[in-house]
């Protein structure tokens, strides 16, 4: 089973559960440029060699939470999480368009 998060709470206390931090990363597209979210879980990703800097993993900087809610509900996304409890704290998720 899966459940779908749109509150910034459920959605902080969910990641960080998993030693998640919020990164964005802003594109090239057309004339302008396009925002790409994502989550990084767990402290040696922010830490690896290569990763362009102490607040960059491939690319993606890591940004506030503020920031982060701001760009996922200006592309009107939520995240889809397992809510099974045998799947212990796996760091699974999907974007989903918010309804």
């Amino acid at each position: 089973m899966s459940q779908k998060l749109t509150d910034r709470q459920a959605i902080r206390e969910w990641a960080e559960a998993r030693g998640g931090n919020p990164v964005l990363m802003e594109t090239p597209d057309g004339t302008s440029s396009r925002t790409i979210l994502q989550l990084t879980f767990g402290q040696d990703a922010l830490n690896a060699e290569g990763n362009e800097g102490p607040d960059r993993v491939d690319g993606f900087e890591l940004v506030s939470w503020d920031d982060w809610f701001a760009a996922l509900e200006e592309n009107k996304l939520a995240i889809e999480v397992s809510d099974d409890p045998a799947g212990g704290n796996e760091a699974e998720f999907i974007f989903v368009p918010r309804d």
